[in-house]
């Protein structure tokens, strides 16, 4: 009769039980396991489609920009607006994919975790397949650029503010003039004598300029680090 009673004590008033825990907590915890992997993987699913059709974020390998960007800025791109028929326009920092031999072999292949995280768009790409430059003519310009420049759009001197300190428009490399192909871009990086861009690639199929398709997006903030936190206007 004392054993009874004992037992009933242990799971009298709230049902608590021998450890101290309720059947209510429990089945609380045990849901909760059991929904965490839904949960990942719908979010998971949703960082997908922002990086497949909205935003996506790119690390700057090299100093090619500077110094409007650093090798080891984070930027993130909009993927959105080429969705709706938008095309690259003059002034733009745009990232595209390597039209074909404008990048070295790698090195060294991402890790399979960083290839799953940048695949969902957690982290940036781990292609190293592209580049970042700037638009400076698109398909029906005609783009030159002499001596120490400046470089000129259908005739027009541009104003390159963006221009790294010390470097010349050129960038020791003079071209043109040259008739930028319809559907395609002639793209330059902001510091000339760096950047291995359109002027260095003229005897490959195209002649330096690039696919429109070959576009990802415009390149449009800064997000890391915290302390470099930009914009990136269209610069005409």
């Amino acid at each position: 009769m004392e054993d009874l009673v004992v037992g009933a004590r242990s799971r009298s008033g709230d049902g608590e039980t021998d450890d101290g825990t309720t059947g209510e907590g429990r089945q609380k915890a045990r849901s909760f396991w059991k929904e965490l992997p839904i949960l990942l993987g719908i979010a998971l699913l949703l960082a997908l489609v922002i990086k497949t059709f909205f935003v996506q974020a790119f690390s700057i390998p090299s100093d090619s920009m500077q110094n409007t960007l650093q090798a080891g800025d984070r930027v993130l791109v909009d993927k959105l607006t080429p969705w709706f028929g938008s095309k690259p326009q003059r002034g733009e920092v745009v990232v595209f994919h390597d039209p074909g031999g404008w990048l070295p072999e790698k090195a060294e292949e991402p890790n399979a975790a960083q290839k799953v995280l940048s695949f969902v768009g957690l982290m940036p790409s781990a292609d190293e397949k592209d580049l970042i430059k700037r638009v400076i003519a698109v398909g029906g310009d005609t783009v030159e650029c002499s001596g120490n420049g400046p470089v000129k759009v259908n005739g027009k001197a541009l104003d390159e503010p963006y221009i790294y300190p010390g470097n010349t428009p050129c960038g020791d490399k003079p071209f043109g003039p040259i008739k930028v192909p319809e559907g395609r871009i002639w793209v330059m990086g902001d510091h000339r004598q760096y950047s291995s861009d359109s002027r260095y690639h003229q005897d490959r199929p195209g002649g330096g300029t690039v696919d429109e398709d070959q576009v990802i997006g415009r390149a449009f903030v800064v997000v890391w680090p915290v302390t470099r936190w930009t914009s990136l206007p269209v610069s005409r």
